[in-house]
């Protein structure tokens, strides 16, 4: 009866030994780093303006009388009085509406949607140019105040996420998120993305392999939605794991009976 037990203790430590190398294996990121060629993720990443996209555009030139019409600003405020007052203000963004287009000062419409921030800049130099004397040179210098991704699910600290580089990685945002839990699902990440027209497709994502640093869909776009699915293995104790507990009891209860039994006989 006690080579019962032993036989008990023994098969209990493999079990926390088979189980602990399992986690490992589910929690460590890039786990094939080694054996994986980057060259396909070499590459200079620029984010393209979408449908509701808030811009901030601005426009320099050495005269600043000559680009003052092409810089709107909010200059009509309400004080706590109720009084609108007027001041200098700041810059008013441009709202991208759903055909891409935004309504620029002078010029007119303008179709900005799948442009990145540069070709929007040229662009708009090329278009103001003719209302410009020949040797101004204006600088252009558009942002996206909106910049934004939202992380949920299995993280350290859920909610929206803003990217003031417009440039993000899914590491950097799970990053700033606080990154996963002991229950987040490494291998199987959901990346919701809307494009241009409003289609929305789903993606999953293993950060366990490192191909996802060649992946499209390592760098995220404005408005990206990341679930963290909970890991219905070790959402239950984040110290052992469900299964470990549920060996450990049955190896317990095991136990305890094979002791009751060998007492019994004595």
């Amino acid at each position: 009866m006690k080579k019962l037990i032993f036989f008990f203790v023994i098969l209990f430590a493999l079990i926390l030994s088979m189980d602990s190398c399992s986690s490992s294996q589910q929690v460590a990121y890039f786990q094939n780093i080694d054996s994986v060629n980057l060259a396909a993720s070499k590459m200079l990443y620029d984010a393209k303006i979408m449908p509701k996209d808030q811009l901030t555009i601005t426009v320099i030139t050495t005269d600043p009388e000559a680009a003052s019409p092409f810089n709107l600003s909010v200059s009509n405020t309400i004080g706590t009085s109720g009084q609108l007052s007027t001041g200098g203000g700041s810059l008013q963004g441009y709202l991208v509406d759903n055909d891409g287009n935004i309504n620029f000062p002078i010029v007119g419409k303008l179709h900005v949607v799948g442009l990145t921030k540069t070709q929007c800049e040229d662009m708009i130099k090329t278009k103001i140019a003719p209302y410009l004397a020949k040797q101004e040179t204006p600088i252009v210098t558009v942002r996206m105040a909106s910049y934004r991704v939202t992380v949920l699910g299995e993280v350290a600290r859920p909610g929206v996420v803003p990217v003031t580089t417009e440039k993000m990685s899914i590491i950097e945002a799970l990053a700033s998120a606080g990154d996963l839990t002991i229950y987040g699902k490494r291998n199987n990440v959901m990346l919701i993305r809307e494009d241009a027209s409003g289609e929305k497709s789903v993606h999953r994502l293993n950060l366990n392999d490192a191909r996802l640093i060649n992946s499209p869909y390592y760098y995220l776009q404005q408005n990206d939605i990341i679930y963290v699915q909970p890991n219905a293995v070790q959402a239950r104790n984040s110290a052992i794991g469900s299964s470990t507990t549920i060996w450990f009891s049955v190896v317990s209860i095991l136990t305890s009976l094979a002791a009751l039994i060998v007492n019994i006989v004595r």
